[in-house]
């Protein structure tokens, strides 16, 4: 593995070449269909199809969920930077001058990662677990967790 793979594990044992947000593909998606409603004169075309579909009534809603989902794009690796700038997790890590929560001995415990559970269940819990046994570089290799919900 080379220093810039391990740079893609977050402070939280997620790995950031796994997330939608890192890797843009939505909001490229996202981007390009707002370009071709856009293009379309959408926004015309769904007053006509409200007597159809009454769904298209929310078509200024869903333009604004789109938009959103333009702006979920990282460009950098929590690492470096990217994500949440405020990350509790990130500013714990630093201030114990550790490379990840896997080298802190309360992570299974830590209530920081609380604001994760909502996207991820417990699979950077899990992804920790696996860095602490195997290394970050067997765990680069192997099955990650990003999202264990139900």
């Amino acid at each position: 593995m080379t220093e810039e793979d391990r740079e893609l594990i977050a402070y939280c044992g997620l790995y950031c070449s796994d997330c939608i947000n890192y890797k843009g593909e939505i909001a490229d998606l996202a981007r390009d269909l707002r370009k071709k409603l856009r293009e379309a004169k959408f926004d015309r075309v769904s007053k006509g199809l409200v007597k159809y579909f009454k769904q298209f009534d929310n078509y200024e809603t869903c333009y604004e969920v789109l938009g959103a989902m333009v702006r979920l794009r990282c460009n950098r690796a929590c690492l470096n930077g990217g994500g949440n700038p405020s990350c509790k997790i990130r500013r714990c890590c630093q201030k114990k001058e550790i490379r990840g929560c896997w080298e802190c001995d309360e992570f299974e415990t830590c209530e920081k990662f609380d604001f994760l559970i909502p996207i991820h269940g417990d699979a950077n819990l899990k992804n920790l677990k696996k860095i602490k046994k195997k290394g970050q570089d067997k765990f680069i290799e192997g099955k990650r967790d990003w999202q264990t919900l139900e």
